[in-house]
């Protein structure tokens, strides 16, 4: 199971009701190849695609892989817009390490 915090669902849905002709589209969260530790983190508006999951938090409704759910699975995403900057925080039980910046890891 992958939780959003109040926060970032708060975040998301006013990012959802921003896009223009956002239809069917939902958040996706993934994980791919790159970054400074091996992996990054990724989110996007996205259509589902065979093999999808949606996975619901604070009524929030998400896609995601299985590939990236294996990654991802315990996971909790935060939404922080302190003073260090605005953006997602992912923090996965499952990274060995992650680098300064917090959107990679290994």
């Amino acid at each position: 199971m992958i939780t959003l915090t109040p926060r970032a669902a708060a975040q998301v849905t006013a990012m959802r009701s921003e896009q223009v002709n956002s239809g069917s589209r939902k958040l996706r969260v993934f994980v791919e190849s790159g970054g400074c530790s091996g992996f990054q983190y990724g989110m996007s508006f996205d259509d589902e695609k065979p093999g999808d999951q949606t996975l619901e938090s604070e009524g929030v409704a998400f896609l995601i892989d299985a590939t990236s759910l294996a990654y991802l699975d315990g996971s909790s995403i935060d939404f922080d817009d302190g003073l260090q900057g605005k953006g997602f925080e992912i923090r996965n039980p499952n990274a060995q390490s992650t680098c300064g910046c917090g959107k990679s890891f290994a």
